[in-house]
């Protein structure tokens, strides 16, 4: 009866059950009743079963294309833009092999098994293991013995000091897991093969496990002592450090991101609380899963290495003796691209022209006196696949040398040109060996890439390389002969192997080991002198090097080379050449198996009968199964016979693991039936044959000859694997590779293993090599392989291979949409956990829509047989995946491909939500504490309570004071030649300069025409529409002087009419101006035919000219009845799309401006420079107000100048000498970015910008200490300090919060943590920490400032370093909302009188928005107080809610930023959107991510994963709409912010014309 796990039972349950199993050791109750007592007690508790369940084979749980019987997943498709969905279509390529896939066709579809449900519930139960063998049956070696579990690493946690209980009852921790987290199954599918044996079956071995019904269920818990709450609290503050040690601040320690851990009921807390600090188990485990319950294994000895000796002494030797006692006899023929024999080499051919190469090698001077090689120098051989008789020469002419060659593959195939399949990491191994010379034919150099003056290019990656060519060499002397190698530890050759990151290591094999190798393949296989060989294998490395290449010659054999060119155009060739030379030994790939099978139809005539050995080089794979059972059916009765088929086992480091002799013998071949579900856990559990849930395994023969095979754990300590568990095959022999050439470390881990037995001692002193190949030992010490350890892909606990994978993905009718031998399936890493991926090229003529719907399919199959959800399935264009020499895929590539984002998708589908289940619990609200607790335990605690002032500007009488138009009168009466205002161009040349009087002049003539023409009344609103300049300085005093209310508007774009123009007509609504106040070219602008599609022209107030003004007139000033009247008017659209408008009093300006003077030291000597929208907030103050309050020199350069000459602001600073300047971000950005390559010619034009004291950036957003810093640092080689520059803080209710003044300290930068901050708590961390963020102080606050941090929600005041909402007093704030389009103004009225519930109560604050924190510093004002800084994170109303976490859209966006070099700094923007989505889930939060393209809208899919994949890992959360757009689609305000709610109106509307949106379900 399967019950839950019995540690949750209640403690009544679990005493009668101890009771029960106390009378049954006793005899007091039969076995029969305890059971029958035990089900009894046992059956309210008892899991419902799906044993009854069968999923159906892929064809049958997929129905076809036409005829579907279940509905496929309800995922939204894709929306791509028509014309890139037609530009898009893949043109048809044939020039790349169709068939590279190692599966076969035979178990593609039909023979696709699905998983049961009940499989890994049944998994503890008996097991038998049949094997099908050859002649008798035979017992297994050994019966597996039945032991308890007991973990081997498990603490002695008496030993451990007990923490204080500070709860009533310590509790054990459990973790409870679903489906998705405890590991998705790596089921596979299985096929129903033929035996190819005529043998009984084996005895049977039975695997039970003894453990069942025996689990304790003792409860007898010690509860231990209470301890005071409050007393451990305080022990905890005390014992509790000021600061954390600094290692503590880099410690990324997020267990519940790496795996939850299960602790039993009656595990105490102590032990819990270790598990967790220690992670001992980082994985999730299922409690369900199966265990290994065998006994140890036993090494695996190959028979003794028996050859004739008349042998050879070694290989060199047996080459000498070959060329001179057999010289005639062919050695090597080649079939050239017509399949005809047209090359023959020759024993004695071989041996002369090897000499010449050794002699040429020797000699070959490269400077004067000095020889290019010595003995025992690296030199590369670089020969190409239909050249084995060259390749043959330069090798034998390099060991005749001494000189070792280092085994690489020819740069020439144009793909890998382009595609830059693993060329640089090839580089990197020749510099690692410091090749300087390579060998190689004169067709193959005449085919390399050549540069423009005929030198052959320098490849990317690669050393400086002398090409030498080995045709037509000079003669030797007669008496010159090498002296052959006696050492057997010096290295014969490097051979190239490329690891799962796509690494290319360089595995050295010594001369030993060749001539060890070579006897145990010679004895393994029963090689001959005189037989024929066809080689159909790369005869340059691994399987085709040893056998076609070393062991023939060793041997006096004759090999016909069958190149894989000719196989892709006449797939029989290499049965042909069978016939044609009576060949007795073949050996090739299950790939050209299937293909022979492909062309037997047209072969009748074929006659396979001297065949003795067919020897599958990837045999181990265990979808070579098919295709050998199905070659060895259709040609066994063409004279094949079957015990000629030798499957075998081998990798670069242990050379020829095992290999299935060709001679019969009591145990020659096997094969075994296998759960499949048994094989993701790494547990052997044998299955029945017709079960669907079953994969068939079959033997790669014997161990070696000579050598010693074990299986060891694949993570961790290399401890011996049980008989029925799954490890890494490690092989101890004379005839393995020696070391990774330059790579001790790695060598160490993978040459020098030692196992360790049961007793956790190793077995014995010599060292055993590590073969990369996954499986275990069978009965009569065979060799199973299930696959390979660069294929493994660890997900979430479970074992999947990739290339079952791609079984289930060729099963979903493949021929249709994909290219069969062109799919990729590989694993990176996400959120601690690995993700797979599955990339397919695919077929031309094939539409988006019929793509989408097989990738569907293709997810149902995955997650329907191998239960593992599919990060990321991919379609590329024909050819788009990179490719090896030999055509198959480049599997490292391609993955490092898809991690930089220039695989070019065709289509794509993200499923970030189906497979990753580990993200961090959502944050539950917690218990409400009350404001007054929190500062009363802020005061207890001794923190600061968070308060700031600026200095003190002192009191100014009412009557002392006068309002803005009797300033400039006064100014004009004084000194009326006094320049306030200069205009600049984007030539540097002033367009237009103003003075006091002139400034008052026009203010004059204004309010004349604002009287007269206009009929206007004091007390009127007036918009004022003009662009950047001194018109609308003008403009704005002349509405002063009348008594009128200015509201400046920012002009409607001219070539955006559609977006700018509305905004436009609602501020002139929304602010109830009786008249328009602009230019000629804008008022044509307003009344054109273009902006009478979007409004009603008729419907504007009256509009004035100002270029028409009337003559000077006597205008009477008015004084406004009190200075606590509207002075102006302040409109802004906010980041989150609210129009607000503020109203500015005479008080409220005269107070800013004082404060801006005694800050910024402003006086008439001084200027300023300003490049800065002057439409709202700080930049309007600073460009109208500011110079008649103060008498300062204004430089005004308007942003759309900066657009033409970036070099305009810098050069006009320089120019003036300018001390302090003010500009925005969108300045800041455009020179970072137009003029970071100008900066020498900058110096040479003069440009020092060492007069700089202060640059503030205008923002009302947390500052951007990326964009800060590059500014500072690109510029500071013309003398910008870094310390210059600095930015200011405003909001609504206060413009100017913070700005940096003339004597302010040094602005300070502090890190906190990321995920602190999600949870409204400030953690700082030390700089360079995992999850930290740089903020940057945002000014100093300004004189009569102060602000206070409080909770928004309970308006309490927290303490220094809390984070918090910013809450300002000041006389400069804004005196209230003067309307907010679309909500109610009263809503806010309490946004500027708000009062404290707790602290300074009485006092009355305006609330800004915006959330932040005060941490007093170490430096110090210019009075000599401390510096309290005020730091900002962002707005409230943009912060996002999900998961229970504030997330700021700023960093989700900078995080994106660094995702990939096309996205820029403007284009990102990310928003939180709540739809009804589905029945299933009420309301479903999605974060949907913008991103402008710059660049080719084919590359637009490659932003998708990168996105999805970085907001992943850095904010754990999961994109679930990606939309690509052009440049200049995301809106932005007059800041430069982003508008992110227009945008998202945009996106609901369909009003962005994407480039493509992804939906990520």
């Amino acid at each position: 009866m399967a019950v839950a796990d019995l540690s949750l039972l209640p403690h009544e349950v679990r005493n009668q059950l101890a009771q029960l199993d106390l009378e049954l050791s006793e005899g007091d109750i039969t076995r029969k009743g305890y059971e029958k007592k035990k089900n009894q007690i046992l059956s309210q508790f008892a899991l419902t079963s799906n044993a009854d369940i069968r999923v159906e084979a892929v064809q049958q749980a997929l129905a076809r294309y036409s005829q579907r019987e279940k509905k496929a997943p309800s995922v939204p498709v894709p929306i791509r833009r028509a014309s890139q969905r037609a530009a898009s279509r893949p043109a048809a390529s044939e020039t790349s092999s169709e068939e590279g896939s190692l599966v076969s066709s035979g178990g593609d579809s039909g023979s696709c098994k699905a998983i049961s449900a009940s499989n890994s519930n049944s998994n503890c139960q008996q097991r038998q293991h049949p094997f099908t063998g050859n002649n008798n049956s035979v017992s297994s070696t050994s019966a597996l013995n039945n032991r308890p579990f007991k973990a081997a690493d498990e603490p002695d946690f008496n030993r451990l000091p007990p923490p204080p209980d500070v709860t009533s009852d310590a509790q054990a921790i459990l973790v409870k897991q679903g489906r998705g987290a405890s590991g998705i199954s790596s089921a596979r599918i299985a096929s129903q093969r033929a035996s190819v044996t005529s043998a009984s079956a084996i005895e049977r071995t039975i695997y039970q496990n003894a453990t069942d019904g025996q689990v304790d269920y003792q409860n007898a818990r010690v509860k231990q002592a209470k301890v005071s709450q409050k007393i451990q609290q305080l022990l905890c503050t005390l014992q509790k450090p000021k600061k954390k040690p600094l290692h503590e601040y880099y410690n990324d320690d997020d267990a519940e991101l790496e795996g939850m851990l299960i602790c039993i009921d009656n595990m105490s807390l102590r032990r819990c609380l270790f598990f967790l600090k220690k992670k001992a188990m980082a994985k999730m485990i299922d409690p369900s899963a199966p265990k290994p319950e065998g006994a140890i294994i036993c090494p695996a000895r190959g028979e003794s290495v028996q050859v004739s000796p008349s042998f050879p002494r070694s290989l060199l030797a047996a080459l000498q003796r070959y060329g001179v006692s057999n010289c005639r006899s062919p050695m090597a023929t080649i079939v050239d691209q017509l399949g005809r024999p047209v090359l023959s080499l020759t024993y004695g051919k071989l041996l002369s022209r090897a000499v010449k190469v050794a002699h040429m090698l020797l000699t070959k001077m490269a400077a004067k006196n000095e020889p290019m090689l010595l003995p025992g120098s690296r030199v590369a051989l670089v020969y190409p696949n239909n050249d084995p008789s060259g390749f043959l020469v330069a090798f034998y002419g390099c060991l005749l040398a001494n000189v070792i060659p280092v085994l690489i593959e020819v740069p020439l195939n144009k793909r890998v040109m382009e595609n830059d399949g693993g060329i640089q990491q090839v580089g990197f191994l020749l510099g690692s060996c410091s090749v300087c010379a390579a060998l190689t034919s004169e067709v193959c150099l005449k085919g390399l890439p050549k540069s423009a003056n005929g030198d052959i290019i320098e490849f990317k990656g690669w050393p400086k390389l002398n090409w030498l060519t080995t045709d037509h060499l000079s003669k030797v002397p007669k008496d010159w002969f090498p002296a052959l190698q006696s050492d057997d530890e010096h290295v014969a050759y490097i051979e190239y192997t490329t690891d799962r990151e796509g690494s290319v290591k360089g595995v050295c094999v010594s001369h030993g080991s060749l001539l060890s190798h070579s006897k145990a393949l010679t004895a393994a296989c029963q090689y001959k002198e005189g037989e024929t060989m066809v080689c159909v294998l790369d005869f340059k490395r691994e399987v085709g090097l040893w056998h076609s290449i070393i062991t023939s010659v060793f041997n006096g054999m004759h090999v016909v080379f069958v190149p894989y060119s000719l196989m892709k155009v006449n797939p029989a060739a290499w049965l042909h050449m069978i016939m044609k030379f009576k060949a007795s030994i073949v050996i090739a790939k299950s790939r050209d198996l299937h293909w022979g099978l492909l062309s037997a139809r047209d072969c009748k005539d074929i006659n396979l009968s001297s065949v003795r050995c067919l020897l599958v080089a990837d045999g181990s794979n265990p979808w070579s199964l098919t295709s050998c059972d199905q070659f060895l059916a259709i040609f066994k009765n063409r004279g094949l016979k079957s015990e000629a088929l030798c499957p075998c086992a081998a990798s670069s480091e242990t050379m020829t693991v095992a290999i299935r002799r060709s001679v019969r013998s009591p145990v020659s071949c096997s094969r075994g039936t296998l759960s499949m579900s048994a094989l993701s856990f790494g547990v052997v559990r044998v299955d029945r044959n017709n079960s669907l849930t079953s994969l068939t395994l079959q033997d790669s023969g014997q161990v070696l000859p000579g050598a010693t095979a074990v299986v060891v754990k694949l993570n961790g300590c290399p401890n011996l694997c049980k008989a029925d568990e799954i490890g890494e095959i490690c092989l101890y022999a004379h005839s393995t590779a020696s070391f990774y050439y330059g790579l001790n470390g790695m060598s160490s881990q993978v040459f020098k293993v030692e196992p360790l037995g049961a007793d956790d001692r190793p077995l014995g002193v010599v060292p055993y090599v590590r073969s990369g190949l996954i499986g275990f030992l069978g009965p009569g010490g065979l060799v199973f392989v299930c696959g390979v350890k660069s294929g493994l892909m660890n997900v979430s606990g479970r074992y999947h291979n990739a290339d079952d994978i791609i079984a289930t993905v060729l099963a979903v009718e493949p021929m249709k949409f994909v290219y069969r031998g062109r799919i990729a399936v590989f694993s990176i890493k996400a959120l601690r956990d690995e993700r797979i991926c599955i990339i397919a090229e695919q077929r031309s003529g094939v539409s988006e829509e019929e793509s989408f719907q097989w990738m569907s399919r293709v997810l149902q199959a995955v997650d329907t047989i191998h239960m593992v959800g599919v990060y990321c399935l991919a379609l590329v264009p024909p050819n788009g995946l990179v490719k090896t020499p030999l055509g198959g895929i480049h599997v490292s590539e391609t993955r490092q491909k898809y991690l930089d984002g220039t695989l070019n998708f065709t289509n794509l589908l993200m499923c970030p939500h189906t497979c990753v289940t580990n993200l961090p619990k959502p944050r539950e609200p917690q218990p409400d504490v009350g404001p007054a607790a929190v500062f009363v335990g802020n005061i207890v605690q001794g923190a600061r309570i968070a308060v700031a002032h600026g200095r003190d500007m002192g009191s100014v009488h009412e009557d002392q004071q006068l309002y803005l138009h009797e300033i400039l009168r006064a100014r004009a009466i004084q000194s009326p030649e006094h320049v306030l205002f200069t205009l600049i161009n984007s030539k540097g040349a002033e367009v237009t300069s103003l003075n006091c009087a002139g400034l008052l002049r026009r203010a004059e003539r204004i309010g004349c025409l604002l009287m007269e023409k206009g009929h206007l009344n004091a007390g009127d609103h007036v918009a004022l529409i003009f662009a950047p300049g001194v018109e609308l300085i003008a403009a704005f005093y002349g509405c002063l002087v009348v008594g009128m209310v200015p509201v400046c508007i920012r002009p409607p774009h001219p070539h955006n009419l559609h977006s700018t123009l509305p905004t436009v007509r609602m501020i002139v609504d929304v602010s109830r101006s009786v008249a328009i106040l602009s230019t000629a070219s804008i008022i044509k602008l307003l009344r054109s035919k273009e902006a009478s599609n979007r409004i009603d022209v008729k419907a504007w107030p009256t509009i004035l000219d100002a270029d028409e003004l009337p003559r000077r007139k006597q205008v009477e000033f008015q004084r406004p009845t009190s200075f606590a009247s509207t002075c102006y008017l302040d409109f802004s659209v906010s980041t989150t799309g609210m129009l607000a408008g503020v109203k500015m009093s005479h008080q409220c300006v005269a107070s800013l401006c004082r404060s801006l003077k005694l800050a910024c030291e402003l006086y008439p000597s001084r200027h300023l420079g300003l490049c800065l929208d002057p439409y709202c907030g700080l930049g309007f103050v600073l460009w109208c107000i500011s110079s008649v309050h103060s008498g300062h020199h204004s430089i005004l350069i308007p942003p759309s100048e900066i657009e033409v000459n970036p070099v305009v602001w810098l050069s006009t600073i320089s120019q003036y000498k300018v001390r302090d300047t003010f500009c925005s971000y969108g300045v800041v950005e455009l020179c970072v970015r137009d003029l970071a390559s100008q900066v020498t010619q900058l110096k040479e034009r003069g440009v020092q910008l060492s007069c700089v004291r202060t640059c503030v950036i205008v923002a009302e957003e947390r500052p951007r200490v990326q964009l800060c810093t590059a500014f500072a640092k690109l510029f500071s080689s013309v003398g910008l300090l870094p310390r210059a520059v600095s930015t200011s803080f405003g909001c609504r209710v206060n413009i100017a919060v913070c700005m940096q003044g003339a004597s302010s300290p040094d602005p300070t930068t502090v890190y906190v943590d990321m995920k602190a901050l999600r949870n409204d708590r400030v953690t700082l961390v030390e700089k360079g920490s995992p999850q930290s963020l740089a903020v940057m102080e945002s000014g100093k606050l300004l004189p009569g400032v102060k602000v206070v941090i409080a909770n928004p929600d309970t308006r309490g005041q927290l303490a220094d370093s809390h984070l918090g909402e910013i809450w300002v007093q000041s006389d400069h704030n804004s005196t209230g909302y003067f309307t907010i389009h679309g909500e109610e103004t009263d809503i806010h009225e309490d946004h500027f009188n708000a009062h404290l519930s707790t602290g300074d109560t009485l006092s009355s604050f305006a609330r800004t928005g915006y959330v932040g924190f005060l941490r007093r510093t170490q430096a110090v004002t210019a009075d000599g107080d401390p510096h309290d800084a005020v730091f900002v994170i962002g707005a409230l109303d943009e912060t996002m809610v999900l998961r229970g976490m504030r997330y700021h859209p700023i960093d989700i966006e900078t995080s994106i930023l660094r995702a990939n070099r096309r996205i820029s700094e403007w284009q990102k923007v990310v928003w939180k959107r709540i739809l009804l989505f589905s029945a299933v889930f009420t309301w479903t939060n999605l974060l949907v991510v913008v991103v402008e393209l710059e660049g080719l809208e084919s590359e637009a899919l490659n932003v998708v994963p990168l996105v999805t994949s970085t907001v992943l890992e850095e904010h754990y959360l999961i994109v679930g709409v990606v939309v690509i757009v052009d440049p200049g689609t995301i809106p932005i305000n007059s800041r430069g912010e982003k508008q992110r709610m227009h945008l998202r109106d945009a996106f609901l509307h369909d009003q962005l014309d994407p480039i493509y949106v992804a939906y990520n379900m």
